[in-house]
């Protein structure tokens, strides 16, 4: 790939990023004696089988380049949250709805543990931390299809009453959200809950339903499928269609476990009081995804 126009490419994508509304909030857990550190999802399509290495990727953090001082394979289990539409007129059965939250359960590895909650003008707890394919199908029984969606207050409550109480000490954390990225209602801002989720590297895939809205104009807000495609692609996630429920669970969770990467490095030329963008790049057979940025450190 040529370098001068990965340049251009980068230059484009800061002058985007900063035209943008940028919420203000804490970097807390990005940062420690390593300097910044980012889970990083790297996979080599080019079937040599050789470690992905320092050498094989070009970060860059609002156009300039970065030296990457760690990039080291994460063996660690992953705690996966796993949070369902709740609400009235989504547009699928209940029972189809425990089907593909339930494929989680049968293709996680030794040691991860799935916590499940479902959501309309709340968050509820259907099951806690469990590693247990009886206790999650018995525990689905509450589901159902009642009131309005709240997402982003669900996404909020989800940070600060399961994830965050398992940081820093735990680093491989995502949220697998069943939904057509439908909010209505909620008091948490989409700005909000995105730079809250990047902040503290936590990864969102989402299980993709129909818009019921049928792509209608939402006010401060993307529209629901800009939502789901926004907090995937902007945490380091990923977007699968729901009726490839058993397709995603196994490849999020193969995903997890195989090829998640902890990539640390020392900011250079840039200010913890504005959005660092972020770019990341994988020489040629190489995939990678990350998030695109970290929010301001202002509390």
């Amino acid at each position: 790939m040529n370098r001068h126009f990965v340049f251009l490419v980068i230059c484009i994508f800061v002058l985007a990023a900063q035209a943008a509304p940028q919420s203000r909030r804490s970097i807390r857990g990005v940062l420690n004696s390593e300097g910044t550190i980012i889970s990083v999802t790297a996979t080599r399509d080019d079937k040599r089988g050789e470690p992905i290495k320092i050498d094989n990727l070009f970060l860059y953090e609002n156009g300039i380049e970065q030296k990457i001082k760690n990039f080291n394979f994460d063996p660690s289990p992953s705690k996966i949250v796993i949070l369902v539409d709740n609400s009235q007129t989504l547009q699928t059965a209940v029972e189809t709805m425990k089907q593909a939250a339930m494929e989680f359960a049968y293709e996680i590895f030794e040691g991860d543990q799935i916590f499940t909650l479902a959501y309309d003008e709340k968050a509820e707890i259907i099951q806690e931390w469990t590693d247990d394919a009886k206790k999650m199908e018995a525990s689905f029984a509450t589901f159902r299809k009642k009131g309005n969606p709240y997402l982003f207050d669900a996404l909020e409550a989800t940070m600060k009453e399961i994830l965050l109480p398992l940081m820093p000490g735990t680093r491989k954390t995502a949220v697998v959200l069943i939904s057509d990225g439908l909010d209505r209602g909620s008091k948490t801002t989409f700005d909000k809950i995105l730079s809250d989720l990047q902040s503290y590297n936590v990864t969102v895939y989402a299980l993709q339903l129909p818009d019921r809205t049928g792509g209608a104009f939402r006010r401060d807000q993307p529209k629901a499928k800009a939502v789901i495609e926004r907090l995937a692609e902007e945490t380091g996630g990923r977007v699968f269609p729901f009726e490839e429920a058993q397709t995603a669970a196994k490849t999020i969770c193969d995903e997890l476990r195989r090829s998640r990467y902890l990539l640390a490095y020392q900011p250079t030329n840039t200010s913890s009081y504005d959005a660092r963008r972020i770019f990341l790049l994988g020489s040629e057979g190489i995939t990678v995804r990350t998030k695109t940025a970290h929010p301001p450190n202002v509390k």
